[in-house]
């Protein structure tokens, strides 16, 4: 199938717009591969050091002729998706031995956990903790001993910090490692349930508590469709998972044929070899086109609109809003996993999953398949699906039939012609919404504001009872430069209370909200955030505001608005506690949300 025009335009849009940033990036690329296999150019104080602790491998690391992998680990057991990792390096030790090659952990980078943090002082560091993820694989990189990296991360921040380092250092190929999501717990929408019985007052905490722990029960990522499992959905239409890798659960003999098979890819792919894949060569433009049509056709996590400019910055391919909207205008939404339906990952795999999404959208002419990816060149790979034969992995035709079409549709027969996520523009800024999980008749919502400063204050309205009419919530000063932009996915119990008590609400912020968004409308990332003077550090309650995702509208409509002088806050209490102190510079540094709230790129 020919590709789609409009898929072919963005792309060509922005291969144009980054003509000069790409080229700078494959020349330095290029100039660190010419320099040849890093550890031949140690002293052998320097390569002594590398290798004092290796045991076993200790003699091929000083030959200097198997490949050597570098492991970056984000381990921790305070996350249940990263909890498998614990056990990863020896594994992948002995994966590599029997490859022929030797392995070493680099380095590990931390790893918050945004459930953890959700409505907490904490959250305000979840996104700039992306940008020290990726210094701190810097770090570990920089030792220079490494043919090829294997990055084992998954969740919100890790998988994008990971990214702009693996891009940082293009030369060195990459393979992303998962660990596959827990098993099905107290479904999702149940759960959702029970937090809003327990936001209107009519349950207490212990049943609360019994809910959450039903749901986030063992090991693996949480089973909704959030930016850990939209990550996981990116590294496979992006080409640095193995086919197939992403959903299998963790602990399953198919897991850990997939874990040691990402080993041996590593090695073959290494300047070592014949068969050279560097991550800067994966990571072009078609590869982020690629990623944002997955993207959209499954209606994944908003948070990746911020993440997905900042990636690609590293590899220098410059993404705009305008080429998500263009995207996903042309992309049909194929998949209704929760928070966007009531499946959950697990039933979204067994349905069909990743391989048949990829097999459709590539009949479809909506995908590159002319791409480069780890496990090969061409894309199409990615629609088999991986499978053991007597104990060996091997990879099979993937499904081309949907096992439930309540789950996962064909491209020809979607649960809607264009994707998940909408650009909004206007007099009020620049943001995004998310609109798989709201219902048509909530796409327009124009109603008078109630501006907050804080999520607290809004549930301090909420409970006083004084939400009683149609209203646009005001969450302003939540962006990058006032506090770090923390989600504010607190909210999403309440808003979902108004609206069905039957109000119309919606939410407008400069924050975040989790890849758990869903049903009430919510216009967020405005730029120019309010703490860099834009419009909403401008409005007052009752200014009326229209939030219109069918025109793609964000706009303020009482008159003289603009004229009015900002509010400037303070914001010194948004600067100290629970680690905050330390992020000022990041705070004064970053970017706006539209670029990828970012520092480092």
């Amino acid at each position: 199938m020919p590709l789609d025009p409009a898929i072919a335009e963005v792309t060509d849009r922005i291969r144009r717009r980054s003509e000069a940033a790409r080229a700078a990036y494959l020349d330095k690329i290029g100039r660190a591969a010419e320099a040849g296999p890093a550890r031949a150019h140690l002293s052998c104080g320097n390569q002594a050091h590398a290798y004092a602790a290796t045991g076993e491998d200790k003699a091929a690391l000083a030959e200097g002729r198997a490949p050597n992998i570098g492991i970056v680990t984000a381990y921790n057991d305070m996350l249940s998706a990263h909890q498998p990792y614990e056990t990863y390096p020896a594994k992948l030790r002995a994966a590599a031995r029997a490859a022929g090659a030797t392995a070493q952990v680099a380095g590990g980078v931390p790893a918050m956990c945004d459930g953890v943090t959700q409505g907490q002082t904490g959250m305000e560091l979840s996104l700039f903790s992306r940008d020290v993820i990726a210094l701190a694989a810097g770090v570990a990189l920089s030792h220079n001993t490494y043919d090829a990296a294997l990055y084992l991360g998954i969740c919100d921040k890790i998988v994008p910090g990971l990214i702009i380092a693996a891009a940082t250092f293009g030369h060195v190929p990459a393979v992303f490692v998962p660990a596959g999501p827990m098993t099905s717990g107290l479904p999702n929408d149940e759960k959702a349930k029970v937090r809003q019985r327990f936001a209107a007052g009519e349950i207490g905490r212990d049943e609360l508590m019994a809910a959450e722990m039903a749901s986030y029960h063992g090991p693996g990522t949480c089973t909704f469709y959030g930016t850990a499992n939209t990550n996981q959905m990116l590294m496979e239409f992006m080409g640095l998972h193995l086919p197939g890798a992403s959903f299998v659960n963790p602990g399953t003999p198919l897991r850990e044929a997939l874990t040691e098979a990402a080993v041996r890819r590593a090695a073959a792919i290494t300047a070592l070899g014949n068969d050279y894949r560097p991550a800067g060569r994966v990571l072009d433009e078609k590869a982020f086109v690629n990623g944002i049509v997955g993207l959209m056709a499954t209606g994944g996590s908003t948070n990746l609109v911020i993440h997905l400019p900042a990636m690609a910055r590293a590899a220098g391919v410059l993404l705009e809003l305008e080429d998500f909207a263009a995207i996903s205008a042309a992309v049909p939404l194929m998949a209704k996993v929760y928070p966007n339906g009531l499946a959950d990952v697990n039933h979204f795999h067994a349905a069909g999953g990743l391989s048949f999404m990829i097999g459709e959208l590539l009949a479809a002419g909506l995908l590159h398949d002319d791409v480069c990816t780890v496990a090969g060149d061409g894309l199409a790979a990615y629609a088999a699906e991986p499978k053991l034969a007597d104990g060996a992995l091997t990879w099979a035709e993937g499904p081309r039939e949907t096992a439930n079409d309540r789950i996962l549709r064909p491209a020809s027969d979607p649960f809607q012609p264009t994707g998940g996520l909408r650009r909004l523009a206007g007099t009020l800024g620049e943001g995004v919404i998310k609109t798989s999980a709201v219902i048509p008749d909530r796409h327009v919502i124009e109603a008078p504001a109630r501006v907050f400063e804080d999520q607290e204050q809004v549930k301090a309205a909420f409970r006083a009872g004084e939400f009683t009419a149609d209203t646009v919530v005001v969450v302003r000063f939540q962006g990058p430069r006032a506090n770090g932009m923390p989600e504010l996915h607190s909210l999403t119990p309440i808003l979902a209370v108004l609206q069905d008590r039957g109000l119309r609400v919606a939410l407008v912020t400069d924050g975040r909200m989790s890849g758990a968004s869903g049903k009430v409308p919510a216009a967020i990332h405005v730029a120019p955030e309010a703490a860099a003077g834009g419009m909403l550090a401008k409005l007052r309650d009752g200014d009326i505001l229209r939030l219109d995702a069918v025109a793609g509208r964000l706009d303020v409509l009482t008159e003289g608005v603009a004229e009015r002088a900002p509010l400037v806050p303070d914001l010194s209490a948004n600067a100290v506690g629970i680690g905050r102190e330390l992020f000022e510079p990041f705070r004064r540094n970053v970017g706006p949300a539209t670029q990828g709230a970012a520092v480092v790129v």
